[in-house]
Order: C-alpha cells, then sequence, then structure tokens
C-alpha cells in the first residue's frame, strides 16, 4: 500500500472549502453561508487512484495574521504539522479578494495548489479566468472545479498528488523600498540568532513582526527575549519613519502591497469581464429587495413566521402519532410488569420522562429543515446585514447576529456554538456582551417545552405564538446588552464589515445532511444526556417514599373501603342485577384509585426531590408556579429538555384524574395550577433563566474565568424571575 498522503484544505469563508471536504471525503461537517462556523479542523480520508488521503478542513479565514482564533488555528496547522500539499479553495467569483490569502501562503513557502471554485457564478457574472495564465504567474498549479457537483475534483487530487514532491519554498513580494530594507536587516538578524526558525522561514517571521503579530511576538519573547527586543525595536523604527513620511503603518502598506501585486497578475490578462462590471448581478437584483432598509425587515418577519407556520403544520401529525406510541408503550409495561420500582422507573423516568422529549422529534426536524433552507441559500448572511443597523443601538457589533442565530435566534440551535462563536468578535467587550445574551435565544432545547405549552394552551394559533415569543427573546436580550454595555461593558463600538456571498439553490443532499445531523444530535441527546437526567430525577422523586406509618394508613383505608362494599347488606340483593355489580365495582375502583392517587402525591411531596419544590414554592408562587414546577425547572439548569421529562414523570408518578396514557399537555390543561397566564409566565422564565451547564462551562472557557459564568447564572435567573413576576401578577390582575 502507498503511504498515506497529507492534505491540508484552506481558504476564505464561504469560498466553498467545506463543500468541497464533504464531496472528497463524504464527511458529514455542516456547510454555512457565514464566517466564523468552524472553530477547529476536521479531518477525512478517502482513496484517488489506489493512493490512500487524508484531508484535514481547516476554519476559514481571510489571512495568517493572528487576528482571530480561525487565524491561529489555521496557520498554526500549517507550520507544526507541515502537510505534504496545501489545497487552496479560491472564489472564482471574488478573484482578488481571495488572493490575499493565497500571496500568504506563497510567503510561508508551502507546496500549495488553487482550487478555482464556482467557476459557475463567475460565468454567471460575466467573468473569464484564464487558469493556465494564473498558474504561470504564481508559480503553482490551478485548477477550475465547481466544488456542489464534484466537476473538477479528480484533476485537482492528481495534480495536488504532483504537488507533493515540491519543498517547502518561500516566495518574495516588494512591501517598497523603505520596507524591503528593513525586512533585508530582520531576516539577518533572525537567521544568525536561529530565531523562530524550526517553525517559520526567517522572512515569514519578519513580515509577522511588522504587522505586530500578537502571537508571534508572545513566541519570540519566550524563545529569546534578547532577539526579539531587537527585532521589535527595528519595527519601532521603521513605523514611526513611515508614520511620519507615508501616515501609515507597516501593516496597512503590507496589505496595500499584497493587494497591488495581486492587481498586477490580473491585469495580464487572467480575468476579463463579458461584460460592464457595474451590472446588477442576479444576487445584486435580490438584495436590492430583501436587505431594503424598508422592505427587508419586514420580509425577514414574514420569513421567519412562515418557518413556523410550515413546521407547525407539518409536524402536527408525527407529533401526535408518538404521542400515542409512548401512551401504547406506557400502558404495555404498565400491564405486563408487576408494581415496583423497576416498572416506576420505566414508566416514569424513561416512557414519560425521555418519551415525552422524543415525541416533539417531527417539529424539531422540519424547524431545521427551515433553518438550513435559510441557511444553505445565503439569506441568513443578509439577515446580519441587515441587523447591524440595530444591533449598534444596543451596543452591540454587527458580527454578533450569527452568533445569536446559531444560539436559536430563528429557533432550533444552541447557546454552546452561539458562545464559541463570538470568537469573530475583536473588541473584548462586544464580545462579552454577546457570550452574556446569547443564551436568551430560543435555542433546540428549548423548543420542545416552547412548543409543548404553546400546544396546551394557546393551540388556536400556534405559529403566531412561537413567533411573538420569537421577537420577546430578541427584545430582552437586546435590551440586555444594551443595560450591560451601559454599566460593566462600556466601551465604543468598532466597524462592521461582512461579505455577502451569492444566493444559491440549496441541494436536497446537503439539506438532507444538514437536518438530520442535527435532528440526530436532538434524537442522541435524548437518547444519553436526558435519559441518565431523567433517571436521576426519577430517583429524587421517588425516595425516600413514605414512612411506614403513613403506608399503612392508606392500606387501612383501602380495606376500610373494601370491607364497606364487601359486608354492604344490600349487595346480595343486588347480585341479581349484572349490571348493578358492574356499577359496584366501578365504584370501589375509582375510590381506591383515588386513595392510590393521594399516596403517589403524598410519596412524591416527601420525596428529596418534592422537599426542594415545596420549600421553593413561597417565592416561586409569585411567578405562578407550584412545587412540581419548580422541580422542573431546578432540573431545567442541567439541560432545558429535563423540564419536559421532569414534568412527564412528576405528574405520572402524583397524578389527579390522569390515564396513563394521557399525553403530559392533557395532565398540564386539567391541572388548577396551570392556566394560560401561569403557561406564559413560566415561558418568560424557561426563556431567559440560567444557561444549561454545558453553555455556563464554555462561557466561562470564552471568558477566561467562572466569575463571568456565575454571573450570567445569577443575573439570567434574576431578570427572568422577575420579568415572570411580573407577567403573572399583571395577567392574574387582569384577569
Amino acid at each position: 500500500m502507498k503511504q498515506n498522503i497529507r492534505m491540508a484544505l484552506v481558504g476564505n469563508p464561504n469560498a466553498g472549502k467545506t463543500t468541497l471536504f464533504n464531496t472528497l471525503t463524504g464527511a458529514r461537517q455542516h456547510v454555512g453561508n457565514y464566517p466564523g462556523i468552524t472553530v477547529d479542523y476536521k479531518e477525512g480520508s478517502f482513496t484517488h487512484n489506489g493512493q490512500e488521503l487524508t484531508l484535514t478542513d481547516l476554519p476559514g479565514t481571510y489571512s495568517l495574521t493572528a487576528y482571530s482564533v480561525e487565524e491561529v488555528v489555521t496557520r498554526d496547522y500549517l507550520v507544526n504539522e507541515k502537510p505534504q500539499v496545501v489545497i487552496n479553495i479560491v472564489d472564482a467569483s471574488n478573484l482578488e479578494r481571495n488572493l490575499y490569502l493565497t500571496t500568504q501562503f506563497l510567503e510561508l513557502g508551502c507546496p500549495l495548489i488553487i482550487a478555482l471554485n464556482m467557476i459557475d457564478t463567475a460565468r454567471d457574472r460575466g467573468i473569464e479566468i484564464k487558469a493556465e495564465k494564473l498558474s504561470d504567474l504564481l508559480g503553482v498549479p490551478v485548477v477550475p472545479i465547481i466544488a456542489r457537483s464534484g466537476k473538477g475534483t479528480d484533476e485537482l487530487i492528481s495534480q495536488a498528488i504532483l504537488q507533493t514532491a515540491q519543498p517547502w519554498q518561500p516566495c518574495d513580494i516588494s512591501y517598497g523600498e523603505d520596507l524591503d530594507e528593513t525586512i533585508i536587516e530582520l531576516i539577518a538578524l533572525i537567521s544568525e540568532n536561529n530565531f523562530l526558525s524550526h517553525t517559520y522561514p526567517s522572512r515569514f517571521t519578519a513580515i509577522k513582526y511588522l504587522e505586530h503579530d500578537d502571537q508571534i511576538l508572545q513566541k519570540g519573547q519566550q524563545e529569546d527575549s534578547k532577539t526579539a527586543a531587537l527585532l521589535e525595536a527595528k519595527v519601532t523604527r521603521v513605523s514611526d519613519h513611515l508614520l511620519k513620511t507615508l501616515d501609515a503603518y507597516p501593516e496597512a502598506i503590507i496589505a496595500d502591497h499584497r493587494y497591488g501585486y495581486i492587481k498586477s497578475i490580473l491585469r495580464q490578462g487572467v480575468q476579463t469581464h463579458s461584460f460592464d462590471t457595474d451590472r446588477l448581478y442576479t444576487s445584486d437584483k435580490i438584495d436590492k429587495i430583501l436587505t431594503n432598509r424598508l422592505l427587508g425587515p419586514v420580509i425577514m418577519l414574514m420569513i421567519l413566521f412562515g418557518l413556523y407556520q410550515f413546521t407547525f403544520a407539518w409536524s402536527e401529525l408525527p407529533v401526535s402519532w408518538l404521542g400515542i406510541l409512548f401512551g401504547w408503550l406506557s400502558g404495555q409495561v404498565d400491564s405486563l410488569l408487576p408494581d415496583g420500582p423497576v416498572k416506576s422507573m420505566l414508566i416514569s423516568g424513561v416512557i414519560n420522562g425521555m418519551g415525552g422529549v422524543l415525541g416533539f422529534v417531527p417539529l424539531i426536524m422540519f424547524m431545521f429543515l427551515g433553518i438550513a433552507v435559510l441557511e444553505d441559500s445565503g439569506y441568513l448572511a443578509r439577515v446580519a446585514f441587515m441587523m447591524d443597523r440595530v444591533f449598534r443601538i444596543f451596543g452591540l457589533h454587527g458580527s454578533s447576529v450569527m452568533p445569536f442565530i446559531v444560539s436559536g435566534g430563528i429557533a432550533g440551535g444552541c447557546a454552546v456554538p452561539g458562545v464559541m462563536a463570538t470568537r469573530t468578535l475583536r473588541s473584548p467587550k462586544e464580545r462579552m456582551a454577546t457570550l452574556l445574551t446569547v443564551p436568551f435565544m430560543n435555542c433546540g432545547a428549548k423548543m420542545p417545552v416552547i412548543a409543548l405549552l404553546i400546544g396546551t394552551f394557546f393551540s388556536e394559533n400556534k405559529a403566531m405564538y412561537m413567533f411573538s415569543f420569537t421577537l420577546i427573546s430578541w427584545m430582552v436580550a437586546l435590551l440586555a446588552a444594551k443595560f450591560l454595555r451601559s454599566t460593566v461593558l462600556k466601551g465604543a463600538a468598532t466597524p462592521f464589515v461582512m461579505e455577502l456571498p451569492p444566493y444559491r439553490f440549496p441541494t436536497l443532499r446537503g439539506l438532507a445532511i444538514h437536518t438530520w445531523e442535527r435532528t440526530w444530535q436532538y434524537i442522541k441527546k435524548a437518547g444519553t444526556v436526558i435519559l441518565g437526567i431523567s433517571i436521576l430525577l426519577w430517583a429524587l422523586m421517588t425516595y425516600p417514599g413514605l414512612p411506614a406509618a403513613s403506608l399503612a394508613d392508606y392500606e387501612q383505608q383501602r380495606q376500610a373501603i373494601t370491607s364497606s362494599f364487601t359486608s354492604d347488606p344490600l349487595a346480595e340483593s343486588r347480585s341479581a342485577a349484572a349490571e348493578d355489580i358492574s356499577e359496584g365495582a366501578q365504584f370501589l375502583r375509582q375510590q381506591i384509585l383515588t386513595i392510590d392517587n393521594q399516596q403517589s402525591e403524598q410519596a412524591l411531596r416527601n420525596s428529596f426531590a418534592g422537599r426542594i419544590g415545596i420549600a421553593l414554592e413561597p417565592v416561586s408562587r409569585l411567578a405562578g408556579f407550584d412545587w412540581r414546577t419548580n422541580i422542573a425547572l431546578v432540573g431545567g439548569v442541567a439541560a432545558k429538555e429535563v423540564i419536559i421529562s421532569t414534568l412527564g414523570t412528576a405528574y405520572s408518578m402524583g397524578k389527579v384524574e390522569a390515564d396513563a396514557s394521557d399525553s403530559l399537555g392533557k395532565q398540564l390543561s386539567r391541572d388548577p395550577n396551570w392556566n394560560k397566564v401561569v403557561a406564559v409566565a413560566a415561558l418568560i422564565f424557561i426563556m431567559f433563566y440560567a444557561p444549561c451547564f454545558v453553555t455556563v462551562i464554555c462561557i466561562a472557557k470564552e471568558a477566561g474565568h467562572w466569575g463571568w459564568a456565575l454571573f450570567s447564572v445569577s443575573f439570567n435567573t434574576f431578570f427572568a424571575f422577575l420579568l415572570a413576576t411580573v407577567v403573572y401578577q399583571i395577567g392574574t390582575w387582569l384577569g
């Protein structure tokens, strides 16, 4: 077998890098049309003409200067792992901007091949690119491809394999007389002291010092502080000179010369236009309407409402089928197993607990499908563009929009990747304000709870209520951000620049992959984390149980009722009528069932979980929450889906006038402690109280210490309870 070849896939966000990765390896990596989605690199293996290949998909980035985590991850992988060939995917319709990153790969010296992607989009825009001419001028192979269809990928990999024989050979780009002289001085000093030479080419290190790359400066201080100080002194000298003579810093001049280098290449017949470049292309025409200052927001809200209408309309029947299925399973277990802890755990802890969460799989699936359409078409990037104007009013940045959307701003996301996506914000205070408020979005874990309460108490217009609560989540998050930016996180706003990728028709394969990926994550979580927590909470709601005296008292009540029925002097006279016997038996069963339910409820109240719920009730009653709801809300700190499973378990173990096959929604609707006002207060509290445990850990990691994570838990919970109390008190007063 031939030796495995290691390749790295690099490029700008939205250039089609991850699409190519999926096409080549079949890996199930999410494809998005907005920057910042990939944080860690991914790997996949495939075979080409008998040759085993390993392809590493690195984060999308615009440069190799350490301004963001994506740039650090990409550069560190290249210099530390030294892949045998680097495939640089370039958007043919935005060639000049994409080649800026290419120039830095050339300066790094890695064996490079350019995948000229989206040539079909370029042709639609009237752009023709001569790949052979571009290859000659850059000195590396250039292969036109269409990543979505796989066109040209075989030729790309064949050429990439040939490039593995090439050594690492840095390319020189001139940056003007002043900087070129300084670079020569820096290279001499770097080479003389073997400074960082084991990691970077000397010229690359010199340029990074001129660009004031924080990571390189830090590494330099750690390796040889004396040499680092000499290099920094030379950079300071030339920086001061350039500032006096050109009113510019070295990094700006370097960027200008790189673009000048690119323009000189493109003007040598590499790129031609078959019509006026000022012409409005298809995406531009669509954007004239969809991003219009007045029409854009209206259309955005209509699309959001349509998404909810689609989700509820198509998921209603499958959700009801699953409810019937779990009710049937509960009945089967009830009839097959004898009474005892095992039966109670299976029915209350597993079927009614986890089953309540899995019952919403169809709704989650259709929600994810709708979001995948918006995402893959390129529309979500427009949402970020339009929301920038709004976000600035509340002290946030346009780049904050994507973390909000990823966290569930259009419902169905997750706060963990939303928190991680804040890494794209360069302002520490804007980043922290975003990081603390993204948990306010309606993530996929909250969706089943919201859908349950809306479906139970507002079934007449579910889509409208879901739409309304989504808008509320945005408004509250923005107001909270404004409060934070006006108090503990004061600071100036930073400029926002975002690329708008061209609109594309989503592929059926891509939509299927994205929908199934997210749905499977939900199912897997329900079958692992939620199942474990449900069983734990069942135990807390079961033990220590009732004392022996109470059990004996309930048993005496049963015996007394049974004895009074069998010793009835009229029983013999009634025995002639079969239907009288049947009515008597039904009456006896109803009396015993009432005692059983009273015993179950008392046992639940006496359990560890019940005691916690009852202890919180004097305060929680201000917001309309009884002790059962308190148990569920405490469990929801671990994961929001647990709220449903805990309510299912609590009402299963201590139900009154409820059949085993009843859905949780029916049980809530019959409970005197629940009504529409309580449901709205509960929705408000669940939407905004403490993030789940995993999100709290992620906030601590991203913020750098636990202080902000604990602040998030306490601030969010107090804020949510205050809102819920106001809603409940006003609603009760008006009612």
